[in-house]
């Protein structure tokens, strides 16, 4: 079954009481046992839009979903050449401030687990372990028909080799990887197919909008939202339900819920403490506040 996705929300009554005191989110992460949950705005730190943010991508570019992409050859080639130049700049990002504090809180052991809705592999890069990747990976390609798994790196050199003469330049990166492109620059775009089995459409193992999250993944974050001591949302507007339902799940079982976001957020009901403040200096201080400051 798939969804129809969900690319806005509107913010309706008033707004949920926001600080930028991190003392309780101090408090609570100093106790160790909590979970992470990450979004867009974590990365923008590091050159990556967000989707709703203040210059979020939203605003002038509508993301593939996922009938499209398997609907038409067309909507394909749409996708790939933009994502061809995309993903290089995705690929080059190197982890901020905020990133690099998560992974020296994990390694300090007061998270137990993080779960991150990018898919730009920037908490690895930074030495996060185990981290649950909600809607996969840019760097791996999956084959829709055979289901055979490789490296982005891979079909980029074949992609590379099918368009020798692609010169095409974009300085507008989105969130997931494409950029945009001229109709007449992608009409030119030749496409390959699997390798394995000859004739599979391939596709990035990420989660388009429409598409669901792999149930195996859901019930993951599902058993480490439970074990957990309390819930840190980094970075989200939770407009979408696959991050929101954790926060939810968090909150009807009496966990508390941390949100450090920039504006509101679809998840500030269920916040035991909203705190208003750019990632990379929030948890910069939570870092030395915690006695485990990045190197």
């Amino acid at each position: 079954m798939r969804t129809k996705p969900t690319l806005t929300w509107t913010p309706t009554g008033e707004p949920a009481p926001r600080t930028t005191d991190l003392s309780e989110v101090v408090h609570a992460v100093g106790q160790g046992g909590v979970v992470v949950l990450s979004g867009a705005g974590l990365s923008t730190e590091s050159g990556i839009p967000d989707y709703r943010g203040a210059e979020g991508s939203l605003r002038r570019h509508t993301p593939m979903t996922y009938q499209e992409f398997v609907g038409s050859e067309e909507g394909r080639r749409r996708y790939w050449a933009r994502s061809h130049l995309g993903w290089r700049n995705i690929a080059r990002a190197r982890p901020n401030a905020g990133h690099r504090a998560v992974a020296a809180l994990q390694a300090a052991g007061h998270l137990s687990g993080v779960i991150t809705q990018n898919v730009d592999g920037l908490h690895q890069s930074a030495g996060a372990r185990e981290v649950v990747e909600l809607h996969g990976s840019l760097d791996r390609v999956v084959c829709l028909d055979c289901r055979r798994m490789s490296a982005r790196e891979f079909l980029d050199r074949r992609l590379r080799a099918a368009n020798p003469a692609f010169a095409a330049s974009s300085t507008q990166i989105n969130p997931d990887g494409d950029v945009d492109l001229a109709d007449d620059v992608v009409r030119e775009f030749r496409l390959v197919s699997c390798v394995a089995c000859g004739s599979g459409v391939l596709k990035p193992d990420v989660v388009f909008f429409g598409e669901n999250v792999p149930a195996a993944r859901v019930e993951q974050c599902y058993h480490a939202v439970d074990e957990a001591s309390a819930l840190l949302v980094l970075g989200s507007s939770l407009t979408v339900m696959s991050g929101l339902r954790f926060v939810r799940h968090a909150a009807k079982s009496g966990k508390p819920v941390l949100i450090v976001n920039k504006g509101r957020t679809r998840g500030d009901t269920h916040a035991s403490v909203r705190v208003d403040l750019p990632l990379g200096q929030a948890l910069t201080e939570l870092t030395v506040r915690l006695g485990c400051p990045v190197a």
